[in-house]
């Protein structure tokens, strides 16, 4: 009997404790109903994220390819992202897991916690290919649990219309000095300068850690020096009249809708927004976020890893690996990730995207510098910090607290 197999089924206990707060990037809204192994054996379940695709999309149709080539007939089901945990954690209680899984990258170390992963080391997929970084998003404890089907990260879109007329060169832009010369600059011009998301919840987290990161700082010590750094520049954005208060409430859609108008030089935001950049009616350009000193600063990855959840029946581990490489083949995945407006997770598809569309080259080189939220062995301790840091981030930025006295609560909270 392979050792995965004997893992215990979480309880309920665990379903409540390890359920976390994720879809930062979710990719729309719907709904499926469960589905659940029937008793034909030639029969695999998949459940994916992706509820705006129906039958007959090139994405269940890759599925219906994939299932042909293994010899057995596909079931999907697609879920919210934010349904998707639980439903997988209770699947799994119930040894009903699918056989194929794909979800959020954040949200596989907590399924590996609760036991309901395979690692590859059992399940044989190859990921020889993958970037190590992105990678790194799907590990805990020293084990790889599934492979990504592709990665979307966080970045500048700035307007050159208006930064032109303010008299800025981005090429200028390489650092937090220049950035905040630029929007003085637009600002003087009498133009607005900076949006983007620091609401109360996920994605406020996921939006200030390029900031945070970019300062050299560490999520297991929020109050150091560099964070409190990151913060305060937020802060002073804001003091300055060069970031709108509405970023205290702004999801990632409010402030691109505010980037929309044609009024702002720049907004952070990801590149699900490329078809939209494309209809906004204005020229635009992408800038890798800046590092404090210089640099491209590491933003937070995001986009789904494609997993093989723990089966009673271990003889079903070799067609559901099938699967799973077959949907992360090279070119399976460059189809994939042109549908989802997503960078591939090897430098061979990578390369391939970039040939056929040269604008995602400053996404090709977000993504290689970006980082997983549950990296450095984080796991399931990352939703913690995040809540403490979406915290933090709302108290200074209205002004209730200090960034320095926002931080330090925040450290203490998490410890």
């Amino acid at each position: 009997m392979n050792s995965f197999s004997r893992r215990r089924r979480p309880t309920a206990a665990v379903l409540i404790s390890l359920a976390v707060a994720t879809g930062v990037t979710a990719c729309g809204s719907g709904s499926g109903s469960s589905g659940t192994k029937g008793a034909d054996s030639g029969t695999y379940t998949v459940w994916d994220p992706y509820p705006q695709f129906a039958k007959g999309s090139a994405w269940t149709n890759l599925l219906d390819k994939c299932g042909t080539e293994a010899g057995v007939k596909v079931k999907r089901t697609g879920f919210d992202t934010s349904d998707l945990t639980n439903k997988a954690l209770l699947a799994a209680q119930q040894g009903n897991s699918p056989d194929i899984l794909i979800v959020d990258n954040p949200v596989v170390s907590t399924l590996a916690e609760a036991g309901v992963l395979t690692t590859t080391d059992d399940n044989k997929l190859d990921t020889s290919k993958v970037d190590p970084n992105l990678l790194a998003a799907g590990q805990s404890g020293g084990k790889t649990y599934g492979t990504p089907i592709g990665a979307n990260t966080l970045a500048l879109y700035y307007n050159k219309k208006v930064l032109k007329e303010a008299g800025v060169d981005i090429a200028s832009v390489k650092d937090w000095a220049s950035l905040t010369a630029a929007l003085q600059k637009v600002k003087k011009a009498g133009k607005k300068g900076i949006t983007f998301s620091a609401i109360g919840t996920e994605e406020g987290s996921f939006q200030f850690l390029p900031w945070f990161w970019g300062a050299g700082a560490k999520l297991t010590q929020l109050d150091s020096a560099q964070g409190e750094s990151a913060l305060s520049l937020w802060k002073d954005w804001l003091k300055g009249g060069y970031a709108p208060n509405s970023v205290l409430n702004n999801t990632q859609t409010t402030s691109w809708q505010e980037f929309a108008t044609g009024d702002y030089a720049f907004a952070e935001n990801g590149t699900w927004q490329l078809a939209n950049a494309k209809k906004a009616g204005f020229d635009y350009g992408v800038l890798p976020i800046p590092g404090a000193s210089g640099g491209g600063a590491a933003a937070p990855t995001g986009g789904e890893f494609v997993t093989l959840p723990v089966q009673d029946d271990t003889g079903r581990y070799t067609t559901a690996q099938k699967l799973a490489t077959c949907l992360t083949s090279t070119q399976n995945l460059y189809d994939t990730d042109t549908t989802l407006s997503y960078v591939a997770p090897t430098s061979e598809v990578q390369d391939k995207q970039v040939a056929a569309n040269a604008e995602l080259k400053p996404w090709v080189d977000a993504v290689k510098a970006a980082k997983g939220r549950t990296s450095d062995d984080l796991g399931t301790k990352y939703p913690k910090i995040s809540e403490q840091m979406w915290k933090a981030v709302q108290s200074a930025l209205s002004g209730s607290k200090s960034p320095k006295d926002a931080l330090a609560d925040a450290q203490s909270a998490v410890k």
